[in-house]
């Protein structure tokens, strides 16, 4: 079923607990988005969203939501359709009824989100952002006009595989299998393309999504690829790294071994809303309040999501989400669990509130890295 919350961090001795660090941590400053009503920061409904999804979590563990109408991922009249900003089009795809998982999952993330960006001041639309949040967020979706859909990569969510999907769609590729090296840029229409009136028309009407996985995964994904294997990034924030929190690095090292607890200590110092996009919270890349997601899909159950969207998209047939290569080894849990029980307890406790709101608004659990659960 829906998987149990785990124990949160526990406080080294003498230090603050980390539910209190996390709602006190500061996200940001309070901005103002062109005229309206000064937006609500991350850190302001850090203790709500927790409460409220650990509150659901708890329901779910104890089958009470089982009993509850679940609310649709596509509402089924314009009235309900107001806080989703959602039209309901004919042929829509509806959940399998024999999957609970999904069905809960969804549940959660549907209730979550609109409990969260259903508070005065939250960004209704990208229009409410500031500049530097919705340039982000407008070069981060994704146009197909011949299927109607916007896509919101995030990157280590398997966007390279989606982007063949839509260069397949758009008669780019011949299929999804073809051998290349992909192209991040080219052949693919972003929201950023367009006219305010073309950005403004495509989010009234076209079908929305985006994909997500447990953040600290993410965070190892992009750590395990981009400083073993990509030497651009060894050099622009290998060596940087390296140089910044390494006792006698030198002035010249070659960035190649940055170590998990080191790039820990980097994101902790770097603005979330100024990180790469690799590591950037999705939250920040995707404002899921100011864009309303008529589905949020999983890396843990991809191939049935990502098929899921390409059969409500009304995609042909034979277009089908690339297969895992046989090569590829993703972070797995245990390999999670171990990186994150050799890191320092203290240097979670910075980590986490920068990425508080991916971990509650999709449902992930803290994770679990007790003397304990270390020791097991």
């Amino acid at each position: 079923m829906f998987p149990r919350p785990l124990t949160p961090l526990a406080a080294p001795n003498g230090a603050e607990p980390l539910g209190r660090a996390l709602r006190r941590a500061p996200l940001g400053r309070a901005r103002a988005g062109l005229g309206g009503p000064p937006l609500l920061l991350p850190s302001m409904l850090m203790f709500a969203v927790i409460v409220a999804s650990s509150g659901l979590l708890l329901m779910i563990e104890r089958g009470i939501l089982a009993e509850m109408k679940p609310l649709p991922l596509h509402p089924p009249n314009r009235e309900d359709a107001v806080w989703r900003g959602t039209v309901p089009r004919p042929g829509r795809l509806s959940l399998d009824a024999g999957d609970s998982d999904l069905q809960v999952r969804q549940d959660v993330r549907n209730r979550t989100l609109r409990a969260v960006c259903g508070q005065p001041g939250m960004p209704r639309d990208p229009w409410d952002l500031p500049v530097g949040q919705r340039r982000t967020l407008l070069r981060h979706i994704l146009v197909n006009d011949r299927y109607r859909f916007l896509y919101c990569y995030v990157p280590k969510v398997a966007c390279s595989n989606w982007k063949r999907v839509l260069k397949v769609l758009a008669g780019v590729l011949d299929n999804v299998d073809v051998r290349l090296k992909m192209d991040h840029r080219s052949d693919l229409v972003f929201l950023a393309d367009l006219r305010p009136d073309e950005i403004r028309y495509r989010l009234q009407h076209y079908f929305k999504f985006l994909f997500v996985r447990d953040p600290l995964e993410r965070l190892l994904s992009a750590y395990r690829n981009k400083f073993g294997e990509i030497r651009e990034y060894q050099q622009r924030y290998g060596a940087e790294i390296v140089r910044r929190y390494r006792a006698g690095a030198g002035p010249s090292p070659a960035g190649d071994d940055v170590t998990f607890p080191e790039f820990l200590r980097y994101l902790v110092d770097e603005d979330p809303e100024r990180m790469n996009e690799h590591w950037m919270p999705v939250y920040h890349l995707c404002q899921p309040c100011a864009v309303h997601y008529d589905f949020v899909g999983s890396y843990e159950r991809l191939e049935a999501d990502a098929n899921q969207v390409l059969e409500w998209v009304r995609a042909p047939p034979h277009v089908r989400f690339p297969a895992r290569q046989a090569w590829y080894r993703p972070a797995s849990p245990e390999s999670l669990h171990y990186h994150l029980c050799s890191a320092p307890r203290a240097l979670l406790q910075d980590v986490l509130p920068k990425y508080i709101l991916d971990f509650s608004l999709f449902a992930y659990p803290l994770p679990n890295v007790t003397r304990e659960a270390c020791h097991k």
